[in-house]
């Protein structure tokens, strides 16, 4: 009997060998192939717009691609490989994620469109160093301007603005991310639905976020404070609106309260940044500068009062 049903089965492959020979284009079907599963593995209906929203947070094939991304990335973290693979991208690359932090998409994640696939820090480390010696420069050439034909004012440079300025920026650029991650994650732990981002990603949003300062900064040293004030509304508008549309569908399912209020503060912050910079920069107070004494022949001084 095994001796005949070796014999059938060899046949039946004789069989299905020679019609495939005849045919190379016929379809098989295998009878253990599983049937086809549900795109949805919960079993409930996508709310209307649900469907857009998590293709642009990347929650289904783009976590899948990350992980599989992360597993070949596992140098040890004390080798020059594990910190070379954050400072991994081209030109264009950063080109691109400028651009896109400079002129949003409304609707559109910044994280999903231009970092899922490849977070950095070479980007977000060089615009802040810019914005640092931007900020310290204007800022000097500012207070040099206002005081511009004064006769009693000597211009000196003030080197301490570049400490004040990068330990500003290079902080709410590391802290604030640092925060937000760390409550990311917690808010994960108690609704199911909130996405955790990867802190490197959460930092490279705030970094190139940063970029719209660099050319605001320099315009800043128009001695004109409308000018100014519209400048860093403008500015705030456009890179708040990158960090809103970036972390709104992150928080949306948790308390609504909860949610407004993670949202508000992430622009209370950025605002904060913005109008610090500005006020301490290059809206400083006028010098009280000494009055000049002025001698007399009969060996007396008169102190004149300075305008």
């Amino acid at each position: 009997i095994v001796t005949a049903l070796v014999m059938y089965l060899f046949a039946e492959f004789d069989d299905a060998a020679n019609l495939l020979a005849a045919n190379p284009d016929a379809t098989t079907i295998s009878i253990d192939e599983p049937a086809e599963i549900s795109k949805n593995p919960h079993g409930r209906l996508q709310e209307p717009g649900r469907e857009e929203d998590d293709e642009l947070l990347g929650t289904d094939d783009s976590d899948k691609t990350e992980l599989l991304a992360g597993q070949k990335k596992s140098a040890p973290f004390w080798t020059f490989d594990y910190y070379q693979m954050f400072f991994d991208v081209d030109t264009y690359q950063v080109l691109d994620r400028i651009k896109g932090s400079v002129f949003p998409v409304p609707g559109k994640n910044f994280v999903r469109l231009y970092i899922r696939s490849n977070p950095d820090l070479y980007g977000p480390f060089w615009i802040c160093a810019t914005l640092v010696f931007t900020i310290a420069v204007s800022g000097n050439l500012s207070n040099f301007f206002i005081h511009l034909g004064k006769p009693t004012y000597h211009y000196v440079p003030e080197f301490r603005k570049v400490s004040i300025a990068a330990t500003t920026i290079y902080a709410y650029a590391w802290l604030v991310p640092l925060a937000l991650w760390g409550f990311l994650m917690w808010r994960n732990s108690k609704v199911m639905n909130i996405v955790s981002y990867s802190f490197l990603e959460i930092v490279c949003v705030y970094g190139y976020s940063l970029f719209i300062y660099i050319p605001t900064a320099i315009l800043w040293i128009i001695p004109q404070k409308v000018v100014r004030w519209v400048l860093v509304i403008f500015s705030l508008c456009l890179s708040g609106s990158v960090l809103v549309m970036t972390f709104w569908p992150a928080v949306r399912d948790d308390n609504r309260r909860i949610a407004l209020a993670t949202v508000g503060t992430i622009v209370v912050l950025h605002a904060l940044l913005a109008v610090g910079c500005l006020a301490y920069f290059f809206d400083a107070p006028e010098l009280d500068f000494p009055a000049p004494i002025i001698p007399v022949h009969n060996g007396t001084t008169v102190l004149t009062k300075s305008q």
